[in-house]
């Protein structure tokens, strides 16, 4: 072979090499299945939350051809008995600077903690527990999804705002109800609404769906709501949906529901249009023929923020990434009105709270006059002096 064919060969190879995109791997660890609901409307699809990461794959790779940046999804899904954090090792080995997680408080941590030595970044994209942002934070782990203290303050800011200031607070029996009502007392302290009077509804299982549910239930609500003191509104306070569901226009006095039925504070909805909206709500519709979920915004938002973070910085090194990330530089756009960043304290996104009644989305908050000295997104949930976090 002559000289000048050997260097054209070497050209060519270099050339090719050159324009090979840098690939940043982002994993998703999430249950399989899907989250069953009292409502036939509202029951989880299979792939709630996996649909929204997916599209941000998409709309990351939008820009990525540009800057010669290849992101894939590398998916695990969780059965009932798996290990989290060896799935989530196995997705360290095979390169996932990221992960975005949609796990239980419990498994977030063993999974933050066994990933902790090899670099890897988790984003919360779905656990709301307060304690994952306080006591028990750490410094590789990013809250993505809002926490209970968050969607607890923006409900009683709007309920306050309305002069609806005297609340029937009704929990259910199991461990998360709890924790959202100990948010909702929480927030009725620090914005000037006061409980009345709180009544727990008991679990006792057994099935409403039956030819005589209906007229079960027209009595039995009632009957739960009856001789409350005065008040303007029930909030509620069910994550588990044991109850809630079946509260508005079954109370015996004739008022409002909110909480964990009625109007609902939420991270997304799927009524939601505002500040281009819609082209997101749209486009999610096309792909996956079902409308856009909380969980599905969450994990699409964490999703975002390493493909912004990977195009400001122009670079696919994870650390790069991740330090660009924990930078007063950072923000992102996620159609509500405003950039998004995180509080440097707990690693928590500020973020807007939807408030929305099934069919529409009611109001935003913060809601008007509740004032901050840094930003009124941080008038919803644990402020800077309050926070019990200490990140290493």
């Amino acid at each position: 072979m002559q000289w000048w064919a050997i260097a054209s060969c070497v050209l060519l190879t270099a050339a090719s090499a050159a324009a090979e995109p840098v690939e940043i791997r982002i994993g998703y660890l999430g249950p399989a299945g899907f989250r069953p609901s009292l409502s036939l409307l509202q029951q989880g699809a299979d792939n709630d939350g996996l649909a929204g990461a997916r599209l941000a794959i998409e709309d990351n790779s939008t820009t990525g051809r540009f800057l010669d940046q290849r992101f894939t999804l590398d998916e695990v899904r969780l059965k009932k008995d798996d290990d989290a954090a060896a799935a989530a090792n196995a997705l360290a080995d095979r390169k996932a600077g990221f992960i975005v997680a949609d796990l239980a408080a419990d498994d977030l941590l063993k999974v933050a903690d066994a990933v902790r030595e090899r670099g890897v970044v988790l984003l919360n994209a779905g656990a709301t527990d307060d304690r994952l942002r306080e006591e028990d934070c750490r410094s590789n782990v990013l809250h993505i999804a809002p926490t209970r203290s968050m969607l607890a303050d923006a409900l009683a800011q709007y309920l306050v705002w309305k002069q609806w200031k005297r609340w029937l607070l009704v929990s259910g029996s199991h461990p998360p109800d709890q924790l959202y009502a100990d948010a909702l007392r929480r927030a009725a302290a620090r914005f000037g609404a006061k409980i009345v009077q709180e009544r727990t509804f008991e679990d006792k299982g057994g099935a409403r769906r039956t030819d005589s549910g209906v007229t079960l239930i027209q009595r039995q609500m009632p009957a739960f709501t009856q001789s409350a003191p005065a008040y303007d509104v029930l909030v509620a306070a069910d994550e588990s949906e044991v109850f809630a569901l079946y509260l508005p226009y079954r109370t015996w006095d004739a008022r409002p529901v909110a909480g964990s039925a009625g109007l609902v504070p939420t991270s997304w909805d799927a009524a939601h249009d505002q500040w281009g909206a819609i082209q997101l709500q749209n486009r999610f519709v096309k792909l996956n023929a079902r409308r856009m979920t909380a969980r599905d915004m969450q994990a699409w938002t964490a999703v975002r923020m390493i493909g912004e973070a990977a195009s400001r910085t122009k670079s696919g090194d994870a650390k790069t990434i991740t330090t660009f990330l924990k930078s007063p530089n950072f923000e992102i756009a996620a159609f509500k009105g405003q950039p998004l960043t995180l509080r440097d304290w707990n690693r928590q996104l500020r973020q807007p709270i939807l408030l929305a009644d099934g069919r529409m989305v009611v109001s935003v908050s913060p809601q008007e006059g509740f004032l901050h000295q840094t930003s009124e997104l941080d008038t919803l949930g644990v402020d800077r002096p309050e926070s019990k976090c200490k990140l290493n």
